[in-house]
């Protein structure tokens, strides 16, 4: 270490990283998506305690809402760490959030069925950012992004005539498909 160097990092450092992260993944709806699985989860194992009374809300279907809850948010994660299945884990949320219904508590009292279903659907809208301008500079691209460049646009082979090929042949066979 130099003598110029602090040793740490300013707030400043940690917050940019934490938006960078943020950014390049469906950020909201993996948080909607656990957080959704939580109430789930915690509801039918729950005891309410009113003065005396205790009330308790365990139901019979305990062990389905507990999975449904872990199932959402390993979801969620899934939707932070691997982008690539988001369509997947979007719809698996927006399922799992719908059988929360009769399984578990109305789903977590309407919370953790609302949640799960805002952040299934947040995972199916959710699309990469394009590269940015000066991005597509550097490797060469068209700046303005309107048209493609006249290099890549193909054209008319040198072998084609300016006519269409119309007459096609089709030998039906009576429907039946001759394979060998």
């Amino acid at each position: 270490m130099s003598a110029e160097t602090t040793g740490s990092r300013g707030f400043s450092y940690w917050r940019l990283r934490f938006r960078a992260w943020r950014g390049s993944r469906p950020f909201w709806a993996g948080l909607f998506t656990m957080a959704g699985g939580v109430p789930i989860a915690y509801f039918p194992y729950a005891n309410l305690h009113l003065g005396n009374v205790t009330l308790t809300m365990s139901t019979t279907a305990g062990a389905g809402s507990l999975i449904i809850g872990v199932l959402l948010i390993t979801l969620g994660l899934t939707m932070w760490y691997h982008q690539p299945v988001r369509v997947f884990a979007g719809v698996a949320a927006i399922l799992l959030a719908l059988i929360s219904l009769p399984v578990a508590n109305i789903g977590g009292f309407l919370m953790g069925f609302l949640l799960a279903l805002f952040g299934g659907a947040l995972a199916l809208s959710w699309v990469p950012a394009k590269p940015r301008r000066r991005d597509r500079r550097a490797k060469g691209a068209d700046p303005s992004g309107d048209e493609p460049d006249s290099e890549t646009v193909p054209g008319p082979r040198e072998e084609e005539s300016g006519t269409a090929v119309i007459e096609t042949t089709v030998d039906a066979n009576g429907g039946r498909n001759s394979a060998g």
